[in-house]
């Protein structure tokens, strides 16, 4: 069993997101999991990150100026899988600093650090050439994302290739910035699952545990990204401790989910 599937046959996954290099990157990883996330997106820092949102944004600003580079984060993967040998860990970002040294060279760093999957924001299903297949001879998910826009024909085409889990992101927009009305989640969840068998984690504004129950009452995971960002940037060296905190609300709040009162 991968560490993906163990992941998520516990029921409703927590997944938690911070970018790498911003902080005290080993503590607020190390605090995540002690709060009870299930998974945990390590973001890759990156000069233009379309999909997001101000606060992440800021957070791969502050990760640059600090001199953050991609041999940093391989080494903050390879450490954290020392620390914690049974969490999935992934690697979100944009191709270019995936792909510039060639997908194969990035696809074996994975499999190196103990890196379980990929997020690539900017790389579509028409062009998984550029990575897929290497990250796939490694043993590497390469993690796709779902939209409110992505319509059944579509679908297939995002499915295809895609294992781990496949990331919904519940709002036509950058991160953090709205939420997603249930309604809408609930429809779209239902729809993907009709057509797969793979896990759907949801994200995208997420912040509160009340919507982390919400939406954990019909999809297989929860994403919390964002809101995370913003605590490192608040509470700097003393992130860690809040970040626990906040994490463990959010795990109570997924993984109680589907009791019934």
């Amino acid at each position: 069993m991968t560490r993906f599937a163990a992941a998520f046959a516990k029921g409703p996954a927590l997944v938690c997101f911070i970018t790498g290099g911003d902080g005290d990157t080993a503590a607020n990883l190390d605090a995540l999991v002690a709060g009870g996330a299930d998974v945990i997106e390590l973001g890759m820092p990156f000069t233009d990150p379309m999909a997001d949102g101000p606060a992440i944004q800021q957070a791969n600003i502050r990760s640059l100026a600090a001199g953050t580079r991609t041999a940093d984060i391989f080494r903050l993967a390879t450490e954290f899988r020392a620390r914690h040998p049974h969490v999935p860990l992934v690697l979100m970002g944009y191709s270019n600093p995936m792909t510039i040294r060639g997908p194969e060279w990035f696809a074996a760093e994975c499999g190196k650090a103990g890196v379980d999957g990929v997020i690539c924001v900017d790389i579509p299903p028409e062009e998984d050439a550029d990575l897929g297949p290497a990250l796939r001879d490694q043993g590497v998910s390469l993690i796709r994302l779902a939209t409110p826009t992505t319509d059944t024909a579509r679908l297939p085409a995002v499915l295809d290739g895609s294992s781990g889990f496949l990331y919904y992101v519940s709002v036509a927009g950058i991160t953090g910035t709205q939420a997603a009305a249930q309604a809408s989640i609930d429809e779209a969840v239902a729809r993907i699952k009709a057509a797969s068998s793979i896990p759907v984690a949801v994200g995208f504004g997420v912040r509160t545990p009340e919507q982390a129950r919400q939406i954990a009452r019909v999809a297989d995971g929860v994403v919390v990204g964002s809101a995370l960002v913003d605590l490192v940037k608040q509470h700097g060296p003393d992130a860690p401790e809040v970040i626990r905190r906040y994490t463990a609300s959010l795990a109570e709040a997924v993984h109680k989910a589907r009791e019934i009162a």
